[in-house]
């Protein structure tokens, strides 16, 4: 009888045991182990990530509030690999009992459920370089926020709880601060200063050219001060939050908003829970897929949304409102390309509002062709999303994968086949969006949705026609340059065989040539300048984040990294 208990214990199964091991993981601890993907895999990647995501914070923070962003970032170098972090800004601040979850709390933020153009979506991004610099320096980090003259300052040091994903307040009090309203973040934090196409320098660049209305004070590791002036006295449009467009909605968000919309029949829930849909296209709607308009949106099944999804396809719906997009503009993104580089042909465009599962959004395209640049190399491509450079992950990006299968040689440009073309150029695109569909929580690539790929393209085509105008026509002047110089090469000869038949004195023969040369301009026509002359290039802003050397070579070697990747 004993024998047969003691068999029973044994063949517990192992599942058993198994389940016994498994838990709720938390959003920290998995970020702890998993830190790569928000972009700190490496101390030089790390400390750009670090300033970006203050940065970003700081310049929604400001627009929101409808004050012009004055950012003075800071960093010092502690020791060899680490470095102190200081990031001011004078937002609107933030109350008291928000600082500890918006700084130490991952995914907790206000823009994740609104669709509105913003740079931070996630509520992730500061948070990650708290944990990141707690995990490499074991130090708190140090917030000052004050929301007004007549409020006090309030100073915390804080730590994240990685088990629990929660806030510790190490310390907490009220100081005497000299700014009036704002934020101010400290992190020590491991990591490497280099200049270079990926360095602080270039982020602080770049974010200075597509958003003329900053004021940045930059404070370099070698305590070099750097101002990029805003360009501005004009805040960008404030974009306003809309509902999800009906194109591109997913059966099961469909299904879900069904169940928790308040909508009490069919017809009302498309009225109520998307844009760009009236009376009568909703009952369009209803009418294509073959479904009442006042049945109740509980009452339907999957069955009738797969049906109203296909009613949503065959109706003709309004293009979504960019009121929710706060794009760069054709006329700005033309500016900062001739601030940054020396060349002869400039253009931008910016195509209509699209949308992607539900999510309007707008591509802008430009190019910078000829003057400096070196005509034997692969083009440059910057990459903006929501006015933030993207510096990281050019080859996973959906702009790569839509400038390498653009046909480049219709365009005067020459290509292999998968490789990017070559020649004088700078190509920029940029994406803006209520949501941009980035590949990781780093928000360094953009996700290869057809809908957007597509539309890249066509703005790269559009760019394409104007550059290869530009270069037929410099094409056809310089062969009719080379025409008119040989045509003048005889005249003397002309003017001197004529001085010998009709017997002329050197005078004469110095007016024949004059009447021969202006009889040359007349029937050829005068030559057109066709070199766009740039007065706004600024030599020394376009040095700015350039690094030349030992240096430069170990930023190629980096860069190659994230580059290589294959976007097919």
């Amino acid at each position: 009888m004993a024998d047969k208990e003691m068999e029973s214990k044994e063949e517990v199964p192992i599942a058993i045991e198994l389940a016994k091991k498994q838990r709720e993981i938390s959003v920290a601890s998995f970020f702890e182990k998993n830190r790569h993907l928000l972009g700190f895999d490496n101390p030089r990647k790390a400390l750009l990530t670090s300033i970006k995501e203050a940065v970003d914070n700081s310049l929604d923070a400001c627009e929101e509030a409808g004050t012009l962003p004055e950012i003075n970032v800071e960093v010092i170098e502690m020791t060899e690999n680490k470095f102190r972090v200081i990031v001011e800004d004078n937002g609107p601040g933030i109350v008291k009992k928000q600082i500890p979850n918006i700084f130490a709390k991952l995914l907790y933020g206000s823009k994740f459920f609104k669709l509105s153009q913003s740079r931070g979506q996630q509520g992730i991004g500061i948070s990650a370089s708290v944990l990141y610099a707690q995990l490499t320096t074991g130090k708190p980090a140090r917030i000052i926020s004050r929301i007004g003259k007549n409020y006090p300052a309030h100073y915390y040091e804080l730590r994240i709880n990685t088990q629990q994903n929660k806030p510790e307040i190490v310390k907490e009090e009220e100081v005497e601060w000299n700014k009036e309203h704002g934020t101010r973040v400290e992190l020590d934090l491991e990591g490497s200063y280099q200049k270079g196409d990926q360095s602080i320098d270039q982020y602080l660049k770049q974010t200075a050219i597509v958003n003329p209305h900053v004021t940045i004070i930059y404070t370099n590791p070698k305590a070099e001060q750097i101002i990029f002036p805003k360009a501005s006295e004009e805040m960008p449009k404030k974009p306003v939050e809309i509902k999800p467009h009906p194109y591109g909605v997913e059966i099961g968000v469909l299904l879900s908003m069904l169940k928790l919309t308040e909508a009490r029949t069919l017809q009302s829930f498309l009225m109520n829970e998307f844009s760009r849909v009236g009376s009568g296209t909703a009952k369009q709607i209803c009418e294509n897929a073959a479904i009442l308009p006042n049945t109740k949106p509980n009452d339907v099944s999957r069955e009738m949304a797969e049906k109203l999804i296909e009613g949503i396809k065959k109706t003709k719906i309004i293009a979504p409102s960019v009121d929710c997009i706060s794009p760069i503009g054709q006329e700005l993104l033309e500016k900062g390309l001739k601030k940054e580089i020396n060349a002869e042909f400039y253009c931008a465009t910016t195509r209509p509002c699209a949308v992607y599962r539900g999510n309007p959004f707008v591509v802008e395209a430009g190019i910078a062709y000829g003057g400096q640049q070196n005509a034997e190399e692969s083009v440059k491509v910057l990459r903006y999303a929501n006015r933030v450079p993207l510096l990281y992950q050019q080859g996973a990006c959906a702009i790569a994968r839509s400038v390498l299968n653009t046909a480049w040689r219709n365009y005067g440009l020459s290509q292999s086949k998968g490789a990017l073309p070559i020649g004088p150029a700078t190509i920029v695109i940029s994406i803006n969006s209520v949501w941009v569909p980035f590949t990781s929580e780093s928000k360094e690539a953009i996700a290869h949705y057809p809908e957007m790929i597509k539309e890249i393209k066509l703005a790269l085509q559009e760019c394409g026609r104007k550059l290869a105008s530009y270069i037929g026509k410099k094409r056809r002047i310089n062969f009719e340059s080379k025409k008119r110089d040989y045509i003048q090469l005889f005249i003397p000869h002309v003017g001197e065989a004529l001085k010998e038949l009709l017997k002329l004195n050197d005078n004469d023969e110095k007016k024949v040539e004059e009447s021969l040369a202006e009889i040359l301009e007349k029937s050829r026509g005068k030559l057109e300048q066709v070199e766009a002359e740039n007065l706004e290039y600024d030599e020394e802003f376009a040095k700015i984040g350039k690094d030349y050397g030992e240096e430069e070579e170990d930023g190629e070697n980096e860069r190659g990294e994230g580059n290589e990747e294959n976007p097919e």
